[in-house]
């Protein structure tokens, strides 16, 4: 591991502490040899009106997924990704976006597909940079072209596919979005670019809305209140977790394989927009657990 960690009390003792990296600790190293800086946002024209100096664009639309396939890039694309953008195997990559994070995690996310070795969340995000009104920059970083090797994408640990939902469900399954899109009835925000022709969720899914585990500022809350919100999961068990399009989701398995330290959590990235619009496949509404976590 090549940059030193971040030893912020409020991370020493999450499962993995050296996923996480604050606002000051990055500010103080920019510009260091073996440190990349990935901005990945929802909107991704945030990037032109001011990101953190040194930083590189990932769309996780454009640049992380298959133009043909529904699935992500191989590993010859992401080693070109790689390269394009100036990341050796060997940096250390801190991904921030907007939203809380959203799409950064879900980059990150893919950088464990590849198995990158160090890859860490700037806690708070773009909202977190820019709150604390420090340097931005518009100008466009130029990298040398990185050495960046062609590595087989490992889905098996932290990945699940719908055919895998429906054959050997998982013992815990967690819904990440509001709970009003978990009911199915009505009132949840439509999300136009990924329309589904169902509502409701997955039978068999508890509800845990992914904005509980961060403050309106976007930071991560305290370990102890993100614990209290998964005291009732087992972190021996297999879990697999899921929202609209894999983006919130990927915000739920960052806190509970990197904070919590889940055994055994896999993100099923397709998520609503596949499962909502499969042809008989069967969908619950209402607080069909029983007393699902709201």
């Amino acid at each position: 591991m090549g940059i030193e960690l971040d030893d912020n009390p409020q991370f020493k003792d999450y499962a993995h502490p050296e996923k996480f990296v604050t606002a000051a600790w990055l500010s103080a190293r920019l510009g260091v040899d073996g440190l990349k800086v990935v901005e990945s946002d929802e909107d991704a024209f945030l990037y032109d009106i001011g990101h953190i100096p040194g930083a590189v664009r990932i769309d996780w639309k454009s640049d992380l997924n298959d133009e043909l396939n529904r699935d992500f890039i191989d590993g010859e694309a992401f080693a070109k990704l790689m390269r394009s953008r100036g990341i050796s195997r060997d940096d250390t990559v801190v991904v921030y976006g907007d939203h809380a994070n959203w799409w950064a995690a879900y980059t990150a996310w893919v950088f464990e597909l590849f198995g990158h070795p160090d890859v860490r969340l700037l806690d708070g995000g773009r909202d977190a940079w820019m709150g604390e009104e420090r340097d931005t920059s518009f100008v466009v970083p130029s990298y040398p072209e990185s050495d960046y090797p062609v590595v087989e994408r490992k889905d098996t640990a932290v990945r699940t596919f719908a055919s895998e939902l429906l054959d050997n469900p998982p013992e815990q399954l967690i819904d990440a979005r509001p709970a009003p899109a978990y009911r199915g009835d009505g009132t949840a925000p439509v999300q136009p670019q990924v329309p589904t022709l169902r509502q409701g969720h997955i039978p068999g899914a508890f509800s845990v809305p992914w904005g509980r585990s961060v403050h309106p500022n976007a930071r991560f809350r305290p370990l102890e209140d993100i614990r209290e919100i998964y005291k009732d999961f087992d972190p021996k068990k297999r879990t697999v977790v899921y929202c609209q399009l894999g983006e919130s989701a990927s915000h739920t398995w960052y806190v509970l394989n990197n904070i919590l330290g889940f055994e055994d959590v896999a993100l099923y990235d397709g998520s609503w927009a596949e499962w909502g619009n499969m042809v008989r496949v069967p969908v619950a509404k209402g607080d069909s657990r029983g007393g699902a976590v709201t």
